[in-house]
């Protein structure tokens, strides 16, 4: 988990990016400093919650362990994932996840509206480690 990234519980979990006050552009992870678009006359950044929703903008599975610095148990068979770039509802701003459990690249077509969800990346007998993911609309866990 990264401090910052994501906010809420179900229904109310939300990414967290920056807009800027000038030009409305915004960032995902959130930015600190000034605004990157290079056209901005320069405005302040502000954190917001970002679009729960938006649209498949494309997608793939991994089906690779990936290298290091990844961390995975070599004892343990690898369990292919699939990933999902989403183009956010109102921001136009594509954020790369994982998508929700079950969910496989036969369930997915580009232009399909996605939500964002919470899910857990990694636990083990002390930790765990949560993020976000992306779940079809319409699809309950």
């Amino acid at each position: 988990m990264v401090a910052g990234w994501f906010t809420g519980d179900g229904e109310d979990f939300r990414l967290i990016g920056t807009r800027c006050s000038a030009c409305t552009s915004a960032f995902f992870p959130r930015e600190d400093g000034s605004c990157r678009n290079p056209g901005c006359p320069g405005g302040e950044l502000e954190e917001v919650a970002l679009s729960r929703r938006g649209r498949v903008w494309s997608f793939t599975d991994s089906r690779y362990r990936p290298p290091s610095p990844y961390v995975t148990d070599p004892e343990l068979p690898w369990e292919p994932y699939t990933l999902i770039a989403v183009e956010l509802e109102s921001e136009r701003l594509v954020v790369l996840g994982q998508a929700a459990p079950g969910v496989t690249v036969a369930d997915l077509t580009v232009g399909m509206e996605v939500e964002v969800v919470p899910g857990v990346l990694h636990e083990d007998a002390e930790t765990t480690w949560t993020t976000w993911q992306w779940r079809p609309t319409g699809v309950r866990a």
